[in-house]
């Protein structure tokens, strides 16, 4: 379906075909972008509201900066499209997050202008700040900006690259677009100072008629100017208590002002880019600005998929029969099962209370369910404290995420053999998000660690079980549950809770010749595999190994001394994941087998659509089929 930009942007190939646009229409300009994002991201699908509600930036900051030559550095990268749309891409951009074509994301070997590949949040400050510093080695005068969400402002990081740039010296912008959200509306005590001085009134209309009444005077600009902000700082302390925390910092703060008045805008930036030093600008914006459903529910919109631009009306695929839940649905809904039963359990999720359904716990039992923000090395700490005194901590992060908070498991819960589950959601291929979200190493890099209990559920009824196993008392060491994104395999999954034996893994069927060992998720593409390879006279055995810390090694004994041919399938790092581990026991007990691996291979994975990708790496079932075949020597004829 071609879609068609407005008469302005159709024009702009890159930031210099912009800058030839006169200031006046430059509203226009805002008005197509917008436009243009609607309609494509209604028929393509893609994050939503959150490049809606920075147009006006991302157009100020290209009219006047000298982009690429000057680093412009996207904080998590949702809100980037308008960016992607103005420096060459708007063609293409029907393609972005699809298989081999745009990335979601900014992405550095994609073009010039994306200065530093994002995904995960609180990045930018760091990022930029580097570039800054490097300029004023090198001599170049190059500008450094980072464009980071209020939201990501809240991770510890964003604070340490703060207050580092506030004793640098460098030449570094930061623009705070504070629109009070992440993905879920943005919790903490930052959240409500920057709501103070946002929404204070008396400061708001101090600050307007000050600078209306310094541009009378018949002095100098400069002086003007500090002047100006001398009685704004003053001001800022009468309003608000807490006001003086960027300028104590050392960081020159400047706003807040509308992030949606373009004018004010370009006049704003081309007079900091005038100002040396590290300052951060605040700009007050509106996610999902300009489509009247995104701003009225930010959370829906974020990312709803495909929808009717006009109606609003989100597009689901008709379904006639009962489909089975999504892992993180059945993940929050036993967890209010089970702290129903057990007063011990809490539940803590690192900004994600939607996104991994923490929040049917938040709804039911606010007092123990706690969102904290995009902080991941404090929920597991936090959890950790918690597990001290006796409470079973269920963590919920994202796989990808859990990456953040590699030392806080290791020395804050493994080596004090807290129980703490952490229950990692999307954990293996994610699709169209990509590399920066994909869940591949959480095995490889959690297996290593002493203490840990690793376990991989096939389907939802394993996953209840495992929860329900993990609180049990008799469970005194950390506990991680990995489980994938998006839709399970059964339908009637709300069984009662069952114990599962710690490291004990379960033979689905017997076979001749060759055995199928699954992790997780990918028992069931196995399941299918052997479904196909009847007709051709192949009966392979099939094992759920379930545990990967502690293995099963009683199956695993089993297992070499029936089958001298062995594939394994995980949806994980082949190296130092479950194979890995199955290869490790083989050489431990002097086994012979033939084995071969299936999983994620050395190398980083892209974007696109589950299906597409399984097949990619490999271990989709017919993937699986064809492995079977090579192993027993058959000639392979499964259709691609």
């Amino acid at each position: 379906m071609h879609i068609e930009a407005g008469p302005l942007l159709k024009m702009i190939d890159s930031p210099e075909d912009l800058k030839n646009i006169s200031r006046e229409k430059l509203h226009q300009v805002c008005d197509e972008l917008r436009q243009y994002i609607i309609d494509v991201v209604s028929v393509h699908g893609g994050h939503f509201a959150a490049s809606l509600g920075v147009v006006e930036l991302s157009v100020a900051l290209h009219y006047v900066y000298n982009t690429p030559y000057d680093q412009l550095v996207w904080d998590v990268g949702h809100q980037a499209y308008g960016h992607k749309i103005l420096t060459g891409r708007r063609d293409e951009f029907i393609s972005n997050r699809k298989y081999k074509g745009l990335s979601g994301f900014p992405k550095r070997s994609e073009s010039e202008y994306d200065t530093f590949g994002v995904g995960h949040s609180s990045t930018s400050i760091s990022a930029a700040l580097g570039m800054s510093m490097a300029a004023k080695y090198k001599k170049e005068n190059r500008k450094s900006v980072a464009i980071i969400g209020d939201g990501s402002m809240t991770a510890g990081m964003a604070f340490e690259a703060m207050n580092h740039a506030g004793v640098a010296d460098s030449d570094v912008l930061i623009i705070l677009n504070d629109n009070c959200m992440s993905i879920d509306p943005n919790v903490g005590a930052l959240k409500e100072y920057l709501t103070d001085i946002s929404t204070s009134p008396t400061y708001n209309k101090f600050r307007d008629e000050l600078w209306q009444l310094m541009g009378k005077l018949p002095i100098g600009k400069t002086f003007t100017r500090e002047m100006a902000s001398k009685v704004e700082a003053g001001l800022k302390g009468v309003v608000s208590k807490s006001s003086n925390l960027f300028e104590a910092l050392q960081l020159r703060y400047f706003g807040p002002i509308d992030g949606h008045n373009i004018s004010n805008l370009v006049d704003t930036l081309k007079d900091l880019k005038e100002i040396p030093g590290p300052k951060i600008l605040h700009i007050i914006t509106v996610k999902g600005k300009g489509y009247a459903l995104a701003e009225k529910d930010q959370t829906k919109w974020h990312a709803p998929g495909l929808f009717d631009k006009l109606t609003g009306e989100i597009i689901k695929k008709k379904i006639e029969t009962p489909q089975p839940p999504k892992y993180q649905d059945v993940f929050g809904h036993s967890i209010v099962e089970l702290a129903k039963e057990n007063k011990s359990i809490m539940g803590i999720t690192p900004a994600m209370p939607s996104g991994s359904s923490l929040k049917f716990m938040m709804e039911a039992m606010p007092d123990r369910a706690f969102d904290v923000g995009i902080c991941e090395q404090h929920a597991v700490t936090l959890s950790a404290g918690l597990a001290t005194q006796g409470i079973k901590a269920f963590c919920n992060i994202y796989s990808s995420f859990m990456q953040r908070a590699y030392d806080q498991v290791i020395h804050d819960v493994a080596l004090q053999n807290l129980p703490v589950v952490f229950c990692l959601d999307r954990a293996g291929l994610v699709g169209e998000d990509g590399p920066t979200h994909h869940g591949c190493y959480d095995i490889a890099f959690f297996r290593c660690i002493p203490n840990m209990i690793i376990a991989a559920p096939m389907n939802e009824i394993e996953l209840r079980n495992i929860m329900y196993t993990a609180q049990l008392p008799t469970i005194q060491s950390p506990f991680v549950i990995r489980y994938p994104r998006g839709e399970g395999v059964t339908i009637d999954w709300q069984k009662p809770f069952e114990e599962i034996t710690i490291g004990k893994g379960r033979k689905l069927k017997d076979g001749k010749e060759i055995a199928i060992l699954s992790l997780g998720h990918p028992g069931n593409f196995a399941q299918t595999a052997i479904r196909n390879l009847r007709d051709e006279g192949i009966d392979p055995a099939h094992y759920d190994i379930r545990f990967v810390k502690p293995l099963d090694e009683a199956l695993l004994h089993e297992v070499f001394q029936n089958y001298d041919k062995i594939i394994t399938i995980e949806d994980a790092t082949i190296i130092g994941g479950m194979g890995a581990a199955v290869l490790e026991f083989m050489n431990e007990h002097n086994y012979h087998s033939k084995i071969t691996m299936l999983g994620i291979p050395d190398s980083i994975i892209e974007h696109g659509s589950l299906k597409e990708l399984y097949h990619e790496c490999h271990y989709d079932a017919i993937a699986i089929a064809d492995a079977v075949k090579a192993l027993l020597g058959k000639q392979i004829m499964s259709e691609v």
